[in-house]
């Protein structure tokens, strides 16, 4: 089987980590990538890097909570450029409040309006393009705590669950269309998101290391690809022990997640 080499790539949270190194990883030349994040200025360097290397760049500064704006943007330039991969990647985090107090209730808003809500945004903006065509890659960036919670972090574990069940629902319904789903489950990856996480960060990887495992995942139709493999492996070796003797695992990884600062207005 030739080696999946998309020529029009959609990328959402483009701006850093996973993200920037998603864009390097696809960046070459015959490519287009439209770049979709929040802050214009590092899309604007993004951009230019990615053009040195060979593709073709465009950006859009858009939040993926704006549906309206988000479906105008993608569906101008998948006339322009038929998507063949779109990689739904924003998202952020947030934890228990001061003293293991419960989440604010704009912490957790914001998790599920970007993380589920964002993903749905994207996907749906480019799915019957993809369906009618017959053909096309979709790639959703949950988690490891989509897989198995983390007790610090219950709405940003739920709304990447929620990635998962979306994920697998997608793959079900598109596959006889020719429209493949990979849901990408990462563990601890070294990112300005990973810098705010105060605890535990086992088997933590660069941000490049994830993007080339994601890669490949996509390259090969994983269904899910769940990473690095030791972390993963002990995640779903937990799911086949009784709930209180797997919760015992889990006090290791307990963490103080800072605020982020990017959102400190809302």
């Amino acid at each position: 089987m030739a080696r999946f080499s998309p020529t029009s790539i959609v990328l959402t949270g483009a701006s850093g980590g996973i993200g920037t190194a998603l864009a390097r990883e696809y960046a070459a030349p015959g490519r287009v990538l439209l770049l979709i994040a929040r802050d214009a200025e590092k899309l604007q360097q993004l951009a230019s890097e990615v053009e040195a290397m060979g593709a073709t760049a465009e950006w859009a500064a858009i939040d993926v909570r704006d549906r309206a704006a988000l479906r105008a943007a993608l569906a101008e330039f998948d006339g322009r450029h038929p998507v063949d991969l779109v990689i739904a990647n924003a998202g952020v985090t947030g934890g228990l409040g001061p003293d293991r107090s419960r989440e604010p209730d704009a912490a957790s808003d914001r998790q599920f309006d970007i993380n589920l809500g964002g993903v749905i945004n994207t996907v749906t903006a480019l799915v019957e393009p993809m369906r009618l065509r017959g053909q096309g890659r979709i790639a959703l960036v949950a988690s490891l705590a989509g897989l198995r919670a983390l007790p610090d972090m219950p709405s940003y574990s739920a709304s990447k669950a929620a990635v998962v069940a979306y994920g697998h629902s997608l793959r079900g319904w598109l596959k006889p269309f020719g429209v493949s789903v990979t849901i990408l489950c990462p563990g601890f990856v070294t990112s300005p998101m990973s810098a705010r996480h105060k605890g535990a960060k086992p088997f933590e990887i660069s941000a490049e290391d994830a993007a080339r495992r994601m890669r490949r995942a996509i390259e090969r139709r994983a269904a899910i690809h769940a990473f690095p493999l030791l972390l993963a492996t002990g995640i779903y070796l937990q799911g086949l022990l009784p709930p209180k003797l797997a919760d015992l695992f889990m006090t290791g990884f307990e963490a103080e997640i800072e605020p982020d600062p990017r959102y400190e207005r809302e």
